[in-house]
């Protein structure tokens, strides 16, 4: 995933807390935030300690942004997307999150039906 199309900044992961909309299932919560001036989604990641060490964070991660790359046709383009996980992905492979993050999608109704 390009770098410009990842959120890092504390500020702008808080103006998506605090504006935009959230949509959850058991495994993730997503925060859609518009941006009126972006022709291209962008994605925030957060995955807590909680969850477990490094390297299961960083691989909930990678499956997360790999997901996000399958499904970025049907992603409603300028929105900024903020995506915590939660506990029950450390048990989870690549196709499962795949999976859920289709359905949290598809809940939040920013995921075009696909073809």
């Amino acid at each position: 995933m390009k770098k410009e199309l990842r959120i890092k900044k504390n500020k702008e992961f808080q103006a998506a807390f605090q504006n935009g909309t959230s949509f959850a299932n058991r495994q993730f919560v997503v925060y859609s935030l518009k941006k009126e001036d972006q022709d291209f989604f962008r994605i925030g990641l957060s995955v807590s300690k909680k969850i477990g060490n490094a390297v299961t964070r960083n691989r909930i991660k990678r499956y997360v942004r790999q997901a996000v790359f399958e499904l970025k046709d049907q992603l409603a383009a300028g929105n900024d997307y903020v995506i915590i996980a939660r506990k029950p992905t450390a048990e989870m492979d690549f196709f499962e999150v795949k999976k859920s993050i289709t359905h949290v999608l598809k809940v939040g109704k920013v995921l075009k039906k696909s073809r």
